[in-house]
């Protein structure tokens, strides 16, 4: 059985005054690292279309439906 998610902490004085500057900082990604980003969601997306047909294909075959 999974473990209960634990409350997330609230942050305060020098915590809080850091996290709050460096959401403010947006960091701009380069093409590059744009380029791989995406081709790590287009394959991981492949997978799991793949896995659908995959399942669908073994419920026709038992003859389930989809």
């Amino acid at each position: 059985m999974a473990r209960p998610i634990k409350e997330t902490p609230i942050l305060f004085g020098e915590d809080a005054r850091r996290f709050e500057a460096r959401m403010q900082q947006v960091r701009k990604e380069t093409p590059e690292e744009k380029q791989a980003r995406m081709e790590a969601y287009n394959m991981v997306m492949k997978w799991f279309e793949n896995g659908k047909k995959y399942e669908d294909r073994l419920r026709a075959a038992k003859g389930e439906e989809a």
